[in-house]
């Protein structure tokens, strides 16, 4: 049987410090999607209001589909990975506004940049657009108060089918209707 788990989350919430670690420790393969959109030319240009490259999500999805083929346990991390199929799981990864705006802060993102993604996690939308692909294999995970060791040792434990997690239960509106 094949492991195949997409880590997703908004920008700064820990994807790729927890992918590397998870695949380090499980001695999986890991894809980090960015850098598959890079090396692969599916940058179709910038979006300059937004500061953000726009990615060919068909090409994307199907460069991946032709890995996750050829792979038993594999990895993809990435704010866009949800967006692509072949998962078995997807652990979208969430954390409080108020950690996320430092965190983003400190990558200097201009704060429409900032804005832009704290609204982001405060609605959930990775939740949301992975619930629209995977419906019943999307899970999150609350890395606000967690240590990475903690978010691993967890994650282990759910990719090990020892742990469930939920959907659905994180809710951050209460930040956005006091920050408009």
């Amino acid at each position: 049987m094949s492991n195949i788990i997409f880590i997703s989350g908004t920008p700064c919430t820990g994807k790729t410090t927890i992918a590397e670690n998870l695949t380090q420790k499980l001695n999986w393969d890991l894809v980090k999607i960015n850098d598959l959109a890079i090396s692969n030319n599916f940058v179709l240009g910038i979006d300059e209001d937004k500061d953000y490259k726009i990615i060919d999500i068909d090409a994307l999805d199907e460069n991946l589909s032709n890995i996750i083929s050829s792979s038993d346990n594999l990895i993809v991390e990435g704010h866009l990975s949800h967006l692509c199929s072949g998962a078995d799981k997807v652990i979208v990864l969430r954390c409080r506004p108020e950690i996320l705006e430092k965190r983003l802060a400190s990558r200097n993102y201009s704060d429409a940049k900032i804005y832009e993604n704290l609204e982001a996690e405060a609605l959930g939308v990775c939740s949301a657009e992975s619930l629209d692909i995977y419906e019943n294999n999307v899970y999150e995970l609350d890395v606000s108060d967690l240590s990475v060791d903690d978010v691993v040792s967890i994650l282990l434990d759910v990719i090990g089918g020892k742990r469930e997690l939920t959907f659905g239960e994180i809710d951050f509106m209460e930040w956005l209707l006091t920050h408009q």
